[in-house]
């Protein structure tokens, strides 16, 4: 099992419940409000690309990067469909991130720094986005909190849509979070399963500080989920504004 080699396909079917142009507007208020004008910016772990799409179509020159090449083809396939300015598709690690050039903005959302499991990761991965941000950009990213993945230990759920059907559920300890998904698709008369783990790993505050402030990047805000309201210890979701200097 790994992550979305199956789920790649029907990604956009189960995650109609994040609101990706509310997304944009976030990142855009961030831009306003600590006054900054990006033109270049990075997507890092894109996914099927709908936001890099979405900021792509408000002007932005996008690259994207992802590690997973099944994600990567969807995102591309959808670019084609659906903006002239078209991101430039890498397909690679945060920890090997390797660019053609150096950024204004990098953006990486929905918990993707959870993805890394270790402090190395961590470590590894803003060692290498310090040489791909212009001194004085900077880089927005959200993390899921302890307490949230505290409150989905030991839950799930399922989702059912006309042609796919999946099964979820987690299970949290010692700082992982393992979720398994069993995912059907209908294929003429037939029924396909196939299965992924996606673990993700809760980072203290301490880690994450750490990680960025030995790369050479500076604290500019933290604020609670999609909002500048300061986060407190039942926060689910946290957004990291960093400088780099």
């Amino acid at each position: 099992m790994s992550s979305y080699e199956s789920l790649a396909e029907s990604y956009d079917l189960f995650t109609t419940d994040v609101n990706y142009k509310l997304w944009a507007d976030y990142y855009e208020q961030i831009f306003k409000v600590h006054n900054i004008k990006p033109e270049l910016v990075l997507d890092l772990a894109c996914g099927t690309g709908t936001l890099s799409i979405e900021l792509s179509n408000r002007g932005y020159d996008m690259t994207s990067v992802d590690a997973s090449p099944e994600m990567l083809s969807v995102a591309m396939q959808k670019a084609g469909e659906l903006c002239d300015n078209q991101p430039l598709f890498l397909c690679q690690t945060m920890e090997e991130l390797d660019l053609y050039g150096t950024m204004d903005a990098v953006i990486c959302s929905l918990d993707s720094l959870n993805y890394l499991l270790s402090v190395d990761a961590l470590n590894a991965t803003f060692d290498r986005l310090k040489y791909f941000v212009r001194p004085g950009g900077i880089v927005i990213f959200d993390v899921n909190t302890e307490f949230k993945f505290n409150k989905m230990n030991g839950m799930s759920y399922i989702r059912d849509e006309a042609d796919y059907f999946c099964a979820w559920s987690a299970d949290f300890e010692n700082s992982i979070c393992r979720m398994t998904m069993d995912i059907f698709n209908c294929v003429g008369d037939l029924w396909q399963r196939s299965q992924e783990e996606h673990i993700e790993r809760a980072h203290t505050d301490h880690e994450i500080r750490n990680a960025f402030e030995n790369a050479g990047f500076k604290l500019v805000a933290k604020y609670d989920e999609l909002s500048f309201e300061d986060v407190t210890n039942t926060s689910e979701r946290v957004f990291w504004v960093i400088e780099r200097e």
